[in-house]
């Protein structure tokens, strides 16, 4: 066993003994990267990738393209890097998920701020829900705005009809970071309402999130255009 060999081992048996509270941001990032760089010294890349970003948090919000640029973190390493934050997101979804009540704006609104966090493109998901708010599924409708392409009505009223939703609830990001709605989603919220109508599926609310902010298009009235 070599001196790297013997290191890494003392640093896996502090975490499995003691989790991440004895380890410095530096260490947390040291250690993970044990995993894409079997042969090499993390440590120095650790302390690169600190200096170069300033924050835990930046480094895994990093774009894979900007974790290249720092010395020894190569294709490998900064897809696990990037991995880490979608991992934790997905678990706590699924977690969140199983026992999800959107019977009110807030809890709706507070939902799809923490599912849309950190999105650097504008993203349309449908919620269904039963008749006492239960969430029964949540599906990404498109990537890109809302305004530069058609809502897919179709996919709205399949995804309703299959999950035998009670009611639909869309969202979307604006990272603009202004939450109030366009023209554009004031017209797709109308045809989305009207298609669902057809098939008797209320669509009770579309919320519009942005930073720490969202707006209820049900309360500000545009569902009663």
């Amino acid at each position: 066993m070599g001196v790297h060999d013997g290191h890494r081992e003392k640093k896996r048996e502090q975490f499995l003994n003691s989790g991440l509270d004895s380890f410095a941001d530096h260490e947390v990032l040291e250690l993970l990267l044990f995993y894409a760089i079997p042969r090499r010294d993390t440590n120095e890349t650790a302390h690169l990738l600190m200096d170069h970003f300033g924050t835990l948090d930046a480094v895994f919000h990093a774009p894979v393209e900007e974790l290249c640029r720092v010395r020894g973190v190569g294709r490998n390493a900064a897809t696990l890097i990037h991995l880490v934050p979608k991992v934790y997101s997905r678990v706590k979804r699924s977690a969140a998920e199983n026992e999800t009540v959107l019977n009110t704006t807030r809890k709706s609104g507070r939902y799809l701020m923490e599912r849309l966090a950190g999105e650097t493109t504008e993203k349309l998901y449908q919620l269904c829900l039963d008749r006492k708010g239960k969430l029964l599924t949540c599906r990404q409708l498109s990537e890109g705005s809302v305004g530069a392409a058609p809502v897919n009505l179709r996919k709205i009223v399949e995804n309703a009809l299959l999950s035998r939703a009670s009611g639909v609830i869309l969202g979307h990001n604006h990272p603009s970071g202004v939450a109030l709605p366009s023209q554009e989603d004031v017209a797709a919220t109308i045809q989305a309402r009207n298609a669902l109508e057809a098939v008797e599926i209320p669509l009770l609310d579309h919320i519009i999130v942005a930073d720490e902010d969202f707006v209820s298009m049900a309360e500000s009235g545009y569902l009663s255009l």
